[in-house]
C-alpha cells in the first residue's frame, strides 16, 4: 500500500517523466478509476467536492483489504504529453497534489504486520438515524447518518488507528500502551482512552469536541504520529471537557474554544447568600470545568445574593452579570473573562 508521501512522490515524478519501469502504467491506472475530468484549475468551491469523490472512489476500491499494489514490470516509455494534459489523470493529480496529497490520508499510512484473521472494515450509515459500533477492543463508536468510518477488525498495530468521513462520537477504552488516532482530511485526534466528537465534512471546518477525558488534536499535514495528550506535537493542542478545536482550511488555524453548550461536569450547589462575587465564579468555573478570568481586585467588595437552577452555564453568566451591571466575553484557548462595570446589585434567588 502506498503511502501518503509515496503517492505524492510517484505523482510527481510521472509529471516530469522519470518513472520508473511499471509506474507509469501503476498511474495511468489508478487514473482510470475516477472517470471523466473538468479542466483545471479547480475552482475553490469544487475542490472539496473533488477530494471527497476522490476519497470515496478509492475507499470503495480498496472496501475488502487495501493490499500493497504491485506495480506490474513493463518497458519504460517516457509520456508523449505533459501530466496536465491528461483529463482523468489531470483530475486525480488535482485532487491528490493541489488539495494536499488527498486520497492518501483515507488508506493506512504505514502498512503494519497484522494477524491472518484481520481484514479491513468499512461502515456507512445509510439510514436516517445514528448507528452504534463496538469496536475489537472495546471502543464504542456512535455513528452519525452519512458517515463512513474505517478500521482494522482488530485494530492491530502499535497504535489503534480509524479514519473517518463525516461525523461520530467515541467513547474509546483506555490503553495507555496503545494509543486511539482519529484520522480525518485536516485533523488527526489522538486518545489513551475518553469521550469525544469528531466532525469531518467536505468544504466546512473540521472539529473536534471533548466530553470527558484528555484528548491531543493537531493538523493532518505533517503530524506526529508518536504525539498523545502526554506528549503533545509542537504545533497540536491539548482539549478538556467542554472544549473543542475548529480548523479552518482556509486559514490553516486550528483555534481552541469552549463547545456551544458546556455540560455540568461537577454538579454541586449554586446557590449563594450575600456571598463574595468571586466565589460564585470560582463556583461556576469548578462545576463546567472552565478558566474564568476576572480582576480580583474589582471584585474585592462585591456580593450577591443568587441562585441558579437548571440554566446553562452562559445564562447564568448573563443571569450575574445583569445583576451586577457587568459583562464576559470569551477569548483564546477556552477563557471566558468576566468584567465588572457598575456596582453590586442585589441578584435574582
Amino acid at each position: 500500500m502506498l503511502s501518503q508521501t509515496e503517492f505524492d512522490a510517484l505523482l510527481q515524478r510521472y509529471q516530469a517523466g522519470h518513472c520508473q519501469p511499471g509506474e507509469q502504467q501503476l498511474v495511468e491506472q489508478w487514473s482510470q478509476q475516477f472517470g471523466p475530468a473538468s479542466n483545471l484549475p479547480l475552482a475553490d468551491h469544487e475542490q472539496a467536492a473533488a477530494k471527497t469523490a476522490m476519497w470515496r472512489r478509492i475507499a470503495q476500491l480498496t472496501a475488502d483489504e487495501p493490499a500493497a499494489i504491485s506495480p506490474v514490470v513493463v518497458p519504460f516509455t517516457p509520456p508523449r504529453r505533459s501530466l496536465w494534459r491528461a483529463p482523468a489523470l489531470r483530475w486525480a493529480a488535482a485532487a491528490a497534489l493541489t488539495l494536499g496529497a488527498g486520497a492518501a490520508w483515507w488508506l493506512p499510512r504505514t502498512p503494519a504486520p497484522v494477524a491472518a484473521t484481520s481484514h479491513w472494515v468499512r461502515r456507512t450509515n445509510g439510514t436516517t438515524h445514528a448507528q452504534y459500533l463496538q469496536l475489537a477492543d472495546g471502543s464504542r463508536v456512535t455513528l452519525a447518518t452519512g458517515s463512513t468510518l474505517r478500521y482494522r477488525s482488530d485494530l492491530a498495530g502499535a497504535r489503534r488507528e480509524v479514519y473517518l468521513l463525516g461525523q461520530a462520537c467515541f467513547k474509546v477504552a483506555k490503553n495507555p500502551d496503545r494509543p486511539f488516532l482519529v484520522y480525518t482530511d485536516k485533523l488527526v485526534t489522538t486518545v489513551l482512552g475518553t469521550t469525544f466528537l469528531v466532525k469531518a465534512y467536505a468544504g466546512e471546518p473540521g472539529l473536534v469536541a471533548v466530553r470527558e477525558g484528555r484528548v491531543a488534536v493537531q493538523r493532518r499535514q505533517g503530524a506526529e504520529l508518536s504525539a498523545t495528550p502526554n506528549r503533545l506535537a509542537a504545533a497540536g493542542v491539548l482539549l478538556l471537557p467542554n472544549q473543542q478545536a475548529t480548523y479552518s482550511a482556509t486559514t490553516r488555524h486550528l483555534a481552541k474554544a469552549l463547545v456551544d453548550k458546556p455540560l455540568l461536569l461537577t454538579p454541586q450547589p449554586l446557590a449563594f447568600r450575600n456571598r463574595p462575587v468571586a466565589e460564585v465564579l470560582t463556583a461556576l468555573a469548578k462545576a463546567y470545568g472552565v478558566n474564568i478570568v476576572y480582576d480580583p481586585l474589582k471584585l474585592r467588595d462585591c456580593t450577591i445574593t443568587i441562585a441558579f437552577e437548571n440554566d446553562s452555564l452562559f445564562e447564568q453568566l448573563d443571569t450575574l452579570c445583569k445583576a451586577l451591571d457587568a459583562s464576559y466575553k470569551m477569548a483564546n484557548n477556552a477563557q471566558i473573562i468576566f468584567e465588572r462595570g457598575g456596582g453590586c446589585l442585589a441578584g435574582r434567588t
